[in-house]
């Protein structure tokens, strides 16, 4: 029997707003343990929860770019559950009114058809607390530290539109692409900022039957998650197919040996509306300040990258997948770069130096107005190919101009057709084999004489006027 799975994601996403949800202390989960907190986040009697309008602010904002239409009203509710990282003994979440419902995301299928995967709701709610279990010595131990208590999560819930592991990445790719656009969040699994469960049920293939999921969490990467989800549509497949039960239980990810294992049974405690926060009502008008405060998002910047730079479309869908390549982009070309050429330069040579130095493009040394620099002396023959790519390097390691490093170091191109035809001439003297080779119709040849010729200008010679005259005096030999 041929099976296929139905996949459901829950993404918690931390929002980057200057302090906790319910209070004023700073949302800093890093810090030193228990340095950021007060008796609200360690709920002490009498505590009294103060609602962010930055977090709302920054939520709906994250609603509208994901596509999902914000409620009128929502509100929170007390998640019933006990565990040593909440204090109170239940989560403040919104289980019945959440902030928005909708909303979804287009992504190329493995055939390349676009499929659009559904968000059923996003709702906003407080993070728990940390707990670190120190299991060495005497005496194992666990610890908690409440700097994350209280912190802002969004949870965006899915529809069950999802059937196999490209799915699934191909979504949180483009999810965390949107949600960085609008600013709400950097959006990383790798330091935690994104947190995702993965809800995975099989049936056999051409039915419409719901059967019972598994979750599995402790995913920190997107491929981890895909991964996973391999590994348990053929764990509950083979499972199936023995005529064994799937549970209904929460499983881990092993990175290291790559399967699931069991955590433990699913549990649901009750969820009742939280009277001490009030109702969040959204008026019309403030729904529109928000949606004017959208920037321009990934599709529409892709879209216009290929209409107004001639860019093709795979060439736009890269530039535009981080706001901050993009901006770079568009400020090489407002600086009189041609299009092409700022995106080549930009994603073979400035970006992964960017990524070995282990830098932040917005941060790094080598800003619009001196990377520009560069390529218009390239582009007037100041300099060459390999010449540039040299004074790159400079860059990030000089406070001089462009203009500085090349006259400095001389790495200005020659281009005298007299001091090029005599090194061209002892080319074509010692290489009597590539010169025959030409003859005989092997274009290769060309190139490896070109080759020669930089080589014995150290590399400064003008490769273009090198290729005119060798191609002149080669055709010219009988």
């Amino acid at each position: 029997m041929e099976f296929e799975a139905v996949i459901g994601l829950e993404i918690h996403v931390e929002l980057n707003c200057a302090t906790k949800m319910f209070c004023d202390c700073p949302n800093n989960p890093g810090d030193d343990p228990n340095t950021n907190i007060c008796p609200t986040c360690l709920w002490l009697p009498g505590a009294i929860p103060r609602f962010s309008a930055e977090a709302l602010e920054k939520a709906s904002l994250l609603c509208l770019g994901l596509g999902a239409e914000l409620q009128p009203k929502s509100a929170f509710d007390q998640k019933v559950y006990y565990y040593p990282d909440l204090p109170k003994g239940y989560q403040l979440s919104q289980a019945h009114l959440p902030l928005a419902r909708g909303g979804g995301i287009d992504i190329s299928d493995e055939d390349g058809k676009t499929k659009r995967l559904r968000i059923h709701h996003i709702h906003m709610e407080e993070d728990v607390a940390k707990l670190v279990h120190e299991m060495e010595g005497r005496l194992p131990i666990s610890l908690v530290d409440f700097n994350r208590a209280g912190s802002p999560l969004v949870e965006i819930v899915t529809e069950p539109d999802f059937r196999t592991p490209h799915h699934a990445m191909e979504f949180l790719k483009a999810l965390r692409t949107q949600v960085r656009y609008v600013g709400s969040s950097e959006c990383s699994m790798e330091n935690g900022t994104m947190r995702v469960d993965a809800n995975i049920s099989v049936r056999p293939k051409g039915t419409r039957q719901m059967n019972t999921k598994v979750e599995v969490k402790n995913m920190n990467s997107i491929r981890h998650v895909g991964d996973a989800i391999a590994y348990e549509i053929s764990r509950q497949s083979q499972a199936v197919q023995a005529g064994e039960a799937v549970v209904l239980h929460t499983r881990l990810w092993d990175p290291e040996k790559k399967v699931t294992l069991p955590m433990r049974g699913k549990f649901e405690g009750p969820c009742v509306p939280d009277p001490m926060v009030p109702v969040i009502e959204l008026t019309p008008e403030w729904i529109e300040k928000m949606r004017v405060r959208l920037p321009e998002m990934p599709a529409a910047r892709a879209g216009r990258f290929v209409k107004q730079h001639g860019l093709t479309g795979e060439e736009a869908a890269f530039l535009s997948e981080d706001p901050e390549v993009a901006v770079y982009f568009e400020a090489l070309v407002v600086r009189g770069i041609a299009p092409r050429t700022a995106m080549h330069w930009l994603a073979t040579q400035l970006l992964p130096a960017v990524k070995e130095r282990k830098m932040e493009l917005a941060s790094q040394p080598v800003t619009p107005e001196r990377f520009a620099a560069l390529l218009k002396m390239l582009a007037g023959d100041e300099i060459n190919a390999n010449a540039a790519r040299e004074v790159l390097t400079h860059l990030f390691e000089s406070g001089e101009s462009p203009e500085e490093i090349v006259k400095a170091r001389g790495f200005k191109q020659v281009s005298d057709a007299g001091a090029l035809e005599a090194m061209i001439d002892q080319a074509l003297a010692t290489q009597a084999a590539a010169v025959a080779d030409f003859r005989a119709g092997q274009g290769k040849a060309l190139g490896f004489l070109i080759g020669q010729v930089m080589q014995a200008s150290g590399g400064k010679a003008n490769p273009k006027i090198i290729r005119e005259l060798l191609a002149k005096k080669l055709n010219a030999v009988s």
